[in-house]
């Protein structure tokens, strides 16, 4: 049956239907995009949507979020449990060694005392003390010096010893009205009396122009050991006894000249100190050394006449 010219499909097959190439889509695509980004950019248009989604998605996020940070707090609380029961045993074990050093030095204070009264001695020499505040270190670079806010009118008198609670600094070597110039033990020409707490060896140490310290003229055969504890013997009169000054850091004795060369680690670090106790010298609680007598002073006369000629 022939079928009318009228209703037959005039549109051309799949196959033969022309459109936009892939090049052309490629270019309106980015177009589009590029202009989407820089209106966003430029006039905020989707901020709004942004925001709304981010409402709508919050709590879901904390929702999902709560297995982890449950986890995570199990595992700090646990950390931290174990960091707390660490820190309270050594905690307790040093407040037990404390307790061990104070009821030990309480016993030899007792003791110290009693020997003294039986011996007829004069009772220790009681170390008049006053806090003061580093203001700055001296100008000079090759010395090492800091000033304090303690002066004459707060009653420092000239070579009073400084500390600090790692033990001593240094000492008052010029005294102004209200401050101080403070040479530190590190300094090139410090030096300070020594007693070695292992053995009692006397000796004295010196600064050097590095930060550290030294034993000069130390015998080859002296008895000096790595990590001997140093601290102010107190006959000089003006460091009081048993403040720590140094421990011994290397001993290289040199066999051709007879001496050992002896490098000390200072026990109280100058850098970095803002606040330190300045002590009375103890020459100023001493009795005044007598006057030779005239027996005494023509044996030196002579002494120096013969060395004269």
């Amino acid at each position: 049956m022939a079928t009318p010219l009228g209703t037959l499909d005039r549109t051309p097959p799949p196959f033969f239907r022309q459109g936009p190439s892939a090049l052309t889509k490629l270019t309106l695509c980015s177009a589009l995009a590029i202009f989407l980004m820089v209106a966003d950019t430029r006039f905020k248009l989707t901020h709004p949507l942004r925001t709304m989604v981010a409402t709508v998605l919050h709590p879901v996020e904390r929702v999902l979020r709560v297995p982890v940070d449950a986890w995570n707090a199990v595992g700090d609380y646990a950390m931290g449990l174990q960091n707390a029961l660490t820190s309270e045993a050594a905690a307790r074990a040093a407040l037990a060694q404390q307790a061990e050093r104070a009821a030990r030095v309480e016993q030899l204070l007792y003791e110290n005392n009693r020997l003294r009264a039986l011996l007829g001695l004069r009772s220790a020499l009681t170390v008049r003390s006053q806090p003061a505040e580093v203001l700055y270190e001296a100008s000079d670079p090759f010395s090492r010096k800091v000033v304090i806010d303690r002066g004459t009118t707060q009653g420092v008198a000239l070579a009073s010893p400084v500390i600090n609670d790692a033990g001593v600094l240094g000492q008052v070597t010029r005294v102004y009205p209200l401050s101080s110039e403070v040479t530190l033990l590190t300094d090139k020409d410090a030096a300070i009396p020594v007693l070695n707490t292992r053995n009692q060896l006397r000796s004295a140490a010196f600064g050097t122009a590095g930060a550290a310290m030294e034993l000069r003229f130390m015998a080859g055969n002296a008895d000096v050991q790595v990590g001997d504890q140093l601290h102010t013997s107190g006959v000089d009169g003006v460091y009081p006894p048993g403040l720590p000054v140094a421990k011994v850091l290397s001993v290289d004795r040199k066999v051709d000249t007879g001496f050992a060369r002896v490098q000390l680690a200072p026990a109280a670090l100058p850098d970095g100190v803002r606040h330190v106790l300045v002590l009375e010298p103890l020459s100023l609680q001493m009795p005044p050394r007598p006057e030779p007598t005239a027996d005494e002073v023509k044996p030196a006369a002579k002494a120096r006449k013969g060395a004269k000629k």
